[in-house]
Order: structure tokens, then C-alpha cells, then sequence
């Protein structure tokens, strides 16, 4: 599939907590950092070039986190595109913690949120977060409490929609009874399906849900991956097919797929406009079950 003429509209729009159209394929800013998620990167340049890029081919829905660097992913954004196009949704997220490259540590003290969210307003240069992620669940702190905290910040003003990250059904539903919850974002694509009973359950209560590693991070891109035959068969690289399929699984998947490079960008961008079959989903689903 060339990429001369790619874009993200192809592949649906989903309303993020019902108010929020974003196109179905995303951007993920977390690899745009240095090595190990961690510092500036190595070309600056190249990352402003691809955030501009990406909102070009109709992207108009990008994910980071303070913890993206940290701090460097969400200023990037800023440098890149403010003031944001009107239909641009921005989602962050707060609760991990980097004590070095590739170290993350779950904080959900609701003071340290509470500190985060202001931070994140100001990196961006908003008034409200469009969609603010509890990037995973503090074992050592009522999940009520750091739920609860974002919700009050929600009445403030200062978040439009709240979302978590990494958590089960039961801790979904919990959550569920505090605020009214936008958005999951758990480790989801073709080769890792665990969280299978989380994504019925969004597709059932019109949650978005969005998978992180959605083409795991190239392993099913590689020469002689799974899909290697079937992207053949089917005219695209296997990255785009691996995009595809999660496009197809169900209307609330927004997949964020990251990346440093332009033709990267353009690749993944290509896979909206893949349409595939129901024999195709179930002998791609078959592949990797």
C-alpha cells in the first residue's frame, strides 16, 4: 500500500466519552524520547517533524504521559503543534514514577495526581485535559482515593474525561462506581489477547479502549512473523495488517501506534484504510490464538 495518499480517516471515528470525535487510529508520543523512554531525543528535529506529520495525515487523536522522558514528550507536543488544531484531543496520564531509563514506579497519592495534572496543564499549554489516564493503579493506595481525586479535579474543570491504565475488569468496574470512566489503555495486539474480557467489556459499556504495543513493538512486523504470508497475500506490510485487525475487532479499539520515523508514520497511518473481510479477521485471529 503506497503512502502517498494515506490517512487516518479511513478508519472510523469513535466518540471519546461521548462528546470527543477522534479519527480510530492514533498517535502514541511515548518513543519520541531518548532510549529507555528516557531524556530528550536524539533528533529533536525528526520528533517535531513527525508530530506535525501525523496531525497532517488526520490524526487528530495523540496520547503521552508526564512520565515520557519524563516531562519531554508532553512539551514536544506543545513545541510542535500549539496552539492545537480545534479537533485535536490530547490524552495524558499521571502515576508512574522514573527513577532512570526503562524504571517505572506506580504513585497514587491523590497529592502526587493532584501535582501531576497541574504540571501536565502547564507542559501542554491547556486549560483542561481533554483525557486524563491513571497510568496504572497504586497497590498501596485505595483504588477509591486516586480515582476520587481525578474525579474532583474533573468537577474543577481542569480534566474533561477520566481513563485508566492497566487494570482488570473488576478494578474497571470499581472504578466505574466513583466516576464516570472514558477510556481503558491496556497491553492489547493480534499475538497479546489477555485482556480480551476487558475489551468486551468496553465494547459493551462504550468505553474506549486502547491498546498499547498494538503491533508489539515489531514483533509482528519482522520478516517471518505470522503475518508475514498474509500481508503478502493481502497487498501491505504486516504492521499495517496487525493495525488493521485491531481497527476490526471492535468499534471502541483506538489504536496508538508510535514511532520516530515519517515513513513509519505513514505506514501505520496506511492500515485505516485497510477493510477486512470477516473470513480474513477470523483466519488472522487463528494465526496467533
Amino acid at each position: 500500500m503506497t503512502n502517498t495518499q494515506v490517512k487516518a480517516t479511513p478508519g472510523g471515528t469513535f466518540r471519546l466519552g461521548g462528546d470527543l470525535p477522534v479519527h480510530r487510529l492514533g498517535y502514541g508520543a511515548m518513543q519520541i524520547t531518548g532510549p529507555g523512554v528516557w531524556g530528550e531525543p536524539a533528533d529533536r528535529d525528526g520528533a517535531l517533524t513527525v508530530l506535525r506529520r501525523a496531525v497532517e495525515l488526520g490524526v487528530n487523536f495523540i496520547d503521552t504521559a508526564d512520565s515520557y522522558g519524563p516531562d519531554v514528550s508532553e512539551k514536544l507536543i506543545r513545541e510542535a503543534l500549539h496552539p492545537y488544531p480545534e479537533n485535536l484531543v490530547i490524552a495524558t496520564k499521571a502515576g508512574l514514577t522514573r527513577t532512570g531509563p526503562g524504571q517505572w514506579i506506580p504513585v497514587g497519592r491523590p497529592a502526587y495526581l493532584r501535582q501531576q495534572l497541574e504540571l501536565s496543564l502547564r507542559k501542554l499549554g491547556v486549560e483542561r485535559v481533554d483525557l486524563f489516564q491513571l497510568h496504572r493503579v497504586d497497590p498501596e493506595v485505595p483504588l477509591a482515593d486516586q480515582v476520587g481525586e481525578l474525579k474532583l479535579l474533573q468537577e474543577e474543570g481542569k480534566i474533561r474525561h477520566i481513563g485508566l491504565s492497566e487494570v482488570g475488569v473488576a478494578q474497571l468496574a470499581e472504578a466505574a462506581q466513583i466516576a464516570e470512566i472514558a477510556s481503558v489503555q491496556n497491553l492489547y495486539n493480534l499475538a497479546a489477547r489477555h485482556h480480551e474480557d476487558v475489551l468486551d467489556y468496553a465494547t459493551d459499556h462504550g468505553i474506549a479502549f486502547i491498546p498499547w504495543f498494538p503491533i508489539a513493538t515489531g514483533e509482528l512486523a519482522k520478516p517471518g512473523s505470522v503475518l508475514e504470508q498474509a500481508a503478502k497475500d493481502h497487498g501491505s506490510t504486516p504492521a499495517q495488517l496487525a493495525l488493521a485487525w485491531l481497527l476490526r475487532r471492535s468499534p471502541v479499539v483506538l489504536p496508538i501506534p508510535g514511532t520516530r520515523s515519517v515513513a513509519h508514520l505513514e505506514e501505520n497511518v496506511a492500515a485505516a484504510d485497510i477493510e477486512l473481510t470477516d473470513a480474513e479477521f477470523d483466519a488472522l485471529s487463528a494465526l496467533t490464538s
